[in-house]
């Protein structure tokens, strides 16, 4: 990616702008344009490095980095690895629901690697996310699963039944 042309037109709208002002502006916008080449470089530099990060974080576990070239920054884009595909697993029957069918809306916050595991388990079963979910807890309950305690400070881990 050449950055020139932008280097460029930030020069030329300081020119522009320092016209207005008068001849002092003109000749301190001359001696300015001279230093704003690698300042320039620099900023727009740091925003593609920033924009790469963000675009990473959402195409994780993909990613795109901002390499350099000379004095020209180029992207890499690395995709997500191809995952093999699983054979089909049997789709557990579905949990047991009320008698009056009455349903409740809960908001649900996971680390973003937690979910994208439930993600992964719900595409393998060939259901939904709201739906393994439900399977999930469902199944913990029926089992007597309970959850580590934490006490004090202290954290217990296993599974007690």
């Amino acid at each position: 990616m050449d950055l020139t042309p932008y280097v460029e037109n930030l020069r030329r709208e300081l020119a522009v702008a320092a016209e207005a002002v008068g001849d002092e502006a003109r000749a301190l916008a001359d001696r300015l344009t001279s230093q704003v080449d690698s300042a320039t470089r620099l900023t727009l530099l740091e925003a593609l490095s920033t924009a790469a990060a963000e675009i990473t974080r959402d195409l994780a576990p993909g990613s795109v980095d901002v390499r350099l070239r000379g004095r020209d920054p180029e992207f890499v884009v690395s995709p997500p690895p191809a995952t093999t595909e699983a054979p089909p697993q049997p789709t557990p029957p579905p949990p047991p629901v009320d008698d009056d069918g009455a349903m409740t809306r809960i908001n649900l916050r996971l680390p973003e690697h937690l979910k994208q595991r439930v993600e992964e388990a719900a595409a393998q079963a060939g259901i939904s996310v709201n739906a393994w979910l439900v399977r999930a807890a469902s199944s913990a309950l029926d089992q007597g699963v309970r959850q580590p305690t934490t006490h004090f400070g202290q954290r217990y881990t296993g599974w007690v039944r």
